[in-house]
Parts: structure tokens; C-alpha cells; sequence
């Protein structure tokens, strides 16, 4: 497992350009030993009555402007992880939920409040909070603006993220806060209130009487509230609409979402310069390829899967990829190298050793085109080398799903890769109906793929095959899946109602390690990554 350590080896410091909205180029420094602002300064400086809440008058922010303090790796890895977790259960919970329910807003706030990002606008002593959740979102910024399924996908949590925290400040911090990131939208006086109640009643659906007293109206410029002139939602007069606070979530989100747009599009201009550090841009890929559950090299069950079990263990508890890449085995006795290496190494995850790996793969081969002898030169090394056993001795870890979705996509050919990420929506539905999920189920799984859920299709999946109604838990690996699978059908798990906790495995396992291994979970398979280049060479045949 690669230790962040390594990624700063030769050097004590990270130099990082932002780029920023208005073409600035600013310096985020990355102190490997100790940081600008430690724990004992920040106090020193409160007792000793600092400005530093200048710097986040506000518990929202538009992310206008990038950090230039210095920080540590250490804390450079906690807030990235924690600020992944936080957007992998935003997305979780939007697609479980009605967004704004009380069960949606409870989950979530609890979520922000378990990791320490600012959850409660009246608190104003949340400094840290708010530092962490500004310098959060720059790391995520960088990791996220590579491609644009991946900037597509940072916009859309970041947005539903600000939805809530925005809707949960009252009438005079919206006013402050739109103050705070310049935007002249001033709430009307009760008088003028009352004077135009009658036209604000009329033209704005779904308010009573009573609701038009209670809720405040901003006068917004006609232009910045295009989308609800458009379906007739806002009263009109001279250039201005008039929009209810329940409504004008609506035209900051826009103003937001702009801005992050035109941010993300900038910064990934800026990467080469970014790329051109060794030390830093593996710790950005894995950001974006992100995995932040347990370790499934660590084979707890090694030995205890038995080669005759695996055909019914592929219906039983193997997730829809996996299923497909043993379907595709078992009926062209091969699989191409992409395939061979995503479905060893889930096997090896599940338990399978290196001697009924090698039995395994050869007992069907050589029922195709490839004899004994050719095996045994052509392909049983490359069985070693995957369990360590030959080459650089590296121990290879089983594909998560982030690096299934966004690796190495499958070619005509090809069974790997993810069905709900790679396969034709029809041919998708086709191989569903054939495994009797049924029809509402095949729907609901083809909205979550339309909407490029991916990880939570998938869930979908384990649901209807597992025939429960809340798994319990975020799914972010297929060995993960195979796992509580089982532990469903052995009994040895009831079924939770919690499924906004996906990272307590991994709290449990870091709790294990030594205080002063600084490893990150999402970049452990970093050096098995690049080894990933030279192990290729052994796969040439197919």
C-alpha cells in the first residue's frame, strides 16, 4: 500500500497552481512535516483575538477564490477523503430519497456532522469547518476536472450538496449570504409585501394567503429568472421578478453552477503543469477513481471457496460484471486479457488460492483452443504474478468499481468492464429479463443508468437479487457485493437500515493500522497501478 509519504519522496513540499475563475494563478502549498496553521497556533491566535473569521464570514461560499495557506498531507488526504465520502452520500441519498424530505435532510445532516464540515449556518465558531470544507472542495476541483463524465458528475453533488445547506439558512442569512457572493437580491419591505400580495398570490402556484405573509420575496433582476419566467412561475413588473425564498434556491443554484462550470473548465486547462509532478498527480488519479472501502487483498476467506461452488456462487452472490465475465468463461472457455485480469483478481478477493486459480483457468481453457502446454507457458505466469508470486512481487488488489467504470473500457470482444456503465440500455434489459428481475425492477435500474448512477444500479441489482428492500450500505466494490451476499444468505447479517454509512469498515481497518501510517485507502492500489503497465505484457495472448 503506498503511504503518501512516497508520493513526497525527495522533497518536503508540494507546490500546487490553482487556477482560478478570473485567470489568476495561485500557489496551494503542501507541507509534508508541519503546516502553517497547526492546531496550537489556531488556538494561540483565537485567545490572542485573530481576524481569521474574515476569511469565512459565511458557513456557504461560492468556492470563488482558492486556499493559499500552507497544509500538510496528512490533512490534505483527510479532508479529500472526507469530502468524497460526504458527495458519494449526497448522491446516494438523492437518488433513496425525495430530496428536501425530512428523512433526506436528517441523513444528510448527520453525514456532514459525522465528518466535520459546517452543518449549522448559526454556529460561528466553526472555523475549521468552514476551512475544511473551502479547502475540500479545491482538492476534489482538481481530481475532478479531468474528463467530463467526471466534471459532470462533481457539479451535480456539489450542487445538491448547496441545495440543502442553502435551504437550511432562515430569511436573514440568505440576504447575508447573497451579499456575501454579490448578488443584489434584496428582500422587499412588508409594506410592499402587502401592496402587491394579491399579484404574488396570483402568479406564483402552489402559496396560500398565509404563506405569502410568512415568506420573504426577493426582487430579482428579469434575467437572472429566466427559468421561472418560463413556466410562469414569478409576478413581473418593471424588469424585476418577484421570487419567493422556496424559489430562489433555483436561481442561486444556477449563478453557482455556472461559476463551478467555467472553475472546473479552467483548472483542467491548467493541469499539465499539474501532471508534471510525479509525486502528486497519482494521489489525483485515484481521487477520481476513488475507492474508500476495505482492502480485499486481505483474503479472510482464502481457501474456503470451492472450485465446484463457483458456477453457483456466480447466480447466487456475484454482481452483475462478474456474472457476466463467468457466463462468457464458461461459454468461450477465454476471456480476453482485460477480462482475465478483472475477474482473477475478484476471484483471488473471494478466496480463491493461487493453486485452484491456476486449476480453474486451466481446466477450461484447454476446453477452447488453448492445450496444456500453451497454458502453462503462455498464461500460468501471469496467475503467479497477479498473486505475487513472480516479477516484482507485488500483491494485486481486486478492481473497485470506480476503476472498473472508468478504466480501460471494453472493446467488440470484450466481456469486462461494467455492464450498467458500458452496455447498450437494450442489450442491458435483454440480459436483466433473462436473469427474472422483474419488469418494475428492470425500470428502475434503467432510470439510474440514464442518469449515470452507475454504483447505485448496481445496488438496485443487489436488492432485487438478493430480495431485500434497503441493503444498508454504499456499494463501491464488487468483492464487496459477493461479500455481504453472503453474509445475507448465511444469516450472518440483518439487513440494516442505514444506508449512509459506507466507510465503517474502513474506519474499523484504519483504527488497526499505526498512528504514524499516513496511507490513503483510495490510492492503495497505486503502486499495483503502475506495476498494472508491465503486467499487461504477460496478457499479449488471447
Amino acid at each position: 500500500m503506498l503511504k503518501l509519504q512516497q508520493l513526497a519522496r525527495g522533497s518536503q513540499r508540494i507546490c500546487l497552481n490553482l487556477l482560478t475563475p478570473g485567470l489568476k494563478v495561485t500557489r496551494f502549498q503542501f507541507h509534508l512535516k508541519k503546516m502553517e496553521f497547526s492546531r496550537e497556533k489556531r488556538l494561540k491566535a483565537r485567545l490572542a483575538g485573530d481576524r481569521r473569521g474574515d476569511l469565512y464570514p459565511h458557513s456557504l461560499q461560492f468556492y470563488l477564490q482558492p486556499p493559499t495557506e500552507n497544509i500538510s498531507l496528512a490533512e490534505f488526504e483527510n479532508f479529500a477523503i472526507d469530502r468524497l465520502k460526504l458527495l458519494k452520500v449526497v448522491e446516494n441519498l438523492g437518488v433513496s430519497y425525495v430530496k428536501g424530505s425530512d428523512e433526506y435532510k436528517s441523513r444528510l445532516e448527520r453525514e456532514i456532522r459525522k465528518l466535520k464540515f459546517p452543518f449549522r449556518a448559526l454556529v460561528e465558531d466553526d472555523y475549521d469547518a468552514r476551512r475544511k470544507d473551502h479547502i475540500s472542495h479545491f482538492i476534489l476541483r482538481l481530481a475532478y476536472c479531468q474528463s467530463e463524465d467526471l466534471r459532470r458528475w462533481f457539479i451535480q453533488q456539489e450542487m445538491d450538496l448547496f441545495r440543502y445547506r442553502f435551504n437550511e439558512l432562515n430569511g436573514d442569512l440568505v440576504e447575508k449570504f447573497l451579499k456575501y457572493v454579490n448578488l443584489s437580491y434584496g428582500a422587499i419591505s412588508k409594506e410592499v409585501k402587502e401592496k402587491l400580495a394579491v399579484q404574488l398570490l396570483n402568479s406564483t402556484p402552489g402559496l396560500s394567503g398565509a404563506k405569502v405573509e410568512e415568506l420573504e420575496f426577493y426582487k430579482v433582476p428579469l434575467q437572472d429568472a429566466m427559468d421561472l419566467f418560463r413556466v410562469r412561475r414569478v409576478y413581473l413588473l418593471n424588469a424585476f421578478a418577484y421570487v419567493p425564498q422556496t424559489d430562489i434556491v433555483a436561481i442561486v443554484l444556477n449563478n453557482f453552477r455556472t461559476k463551478l462550470s467555467k472553475a472546473l473548465a479552467l483548472t483542467a486547462r491548467s493541469l499539465p503543469a499539474v501532471q508534471s509532478d510525479e509525486r502528486l498527480q497519482p494521489l489525483l488519479n485515484h481521487l477520481s477513481h476513488s475507492y474508500v472501502g476495505p482492502d480485499y487483498t486481505i483474503q479472510k476467506n482464502i481457501g474456503k471457496i470451492s472450485l465446484e461452488h463457483i458456477d453457483a456462487l456466480s447466480v447466487k452472490s456475484f454482481p452483475l460484471c462478474m456474472r457476466q465475465l463467468h457466463k462468457a468463461l464458461r461459454d468461450n472457455h477465454h476471456l480476453r486479457h482485460g477480462g482475465r485480469m478483472q475477474y482473477g483478481l475478484f476471484l483471488k478477493g473471494i478466496g480463491l488460492t493461487l493453486e485452484q486459480a491456476l486449476q480453474f483457468w486451466k481446466s477450461e481453457f484447454i476446453k477452447g483452443k488453448v492445450d496444456a502446454d500453451k497454458f502453462d507457458k503462455g498464461y500460468a505466469y501471469s496467475i503467479r504474478h497477479n498473486y505475487g508470486k513472480e516479477g516484482k512481487r507485488t500483491d494485486y488488489t481486486p478492481f473497485s468499481c470506480m476503476k472498473i467504470i472508468l478504466s480501460n473500457p471494453p472493446s467488440p470482444g470484450d466481456y469486462h468492464g461494467c455492464p450498467f456503465r458500458h452496455s447498450d440500455p437494450e442489450l442491458l434489459k435483454q440480459k436483466l429479463q433473462s436473469y427474472k428481475i422483474p419488469p418494475t425492477g428492470i425500470t428502475q435500474i434503467l432510470e439510474l443508468v440514464k442518469g449515470m448512477h452507475y454504483q447505485l444500479a448496481c445496488q438496485k441489482y443487489f436488492q432485487l437479487t438478493q430480495d431485500v428492500d434497503d441493503i444498508g450500505f454504499s456499494l463501491n466494490h464488487p468483492n464487496q457485493y459477493f461479500a455481504e451476499s453472503q453474509k445475507l444468505l448465511s444469516g450472518g447479517r440483518e439487513v440494516k437500515k442505514e444506508p449512509s454509512e459506507p466507510e465503517s469498515s474502513q474506519q474499523k481497518l484504519s483504527s488497526q493500522k499505526s498512528t504514524n501510517s499516513c496511507s490513503i485507502p483510495i490510492s492503495s492500489n497505486t503502486e499495483a497501478d503502475t506495476e498494472l503497465e508491465g503486467l499487461d505484457a504477460y496478457f499479449t495472448e488471447d
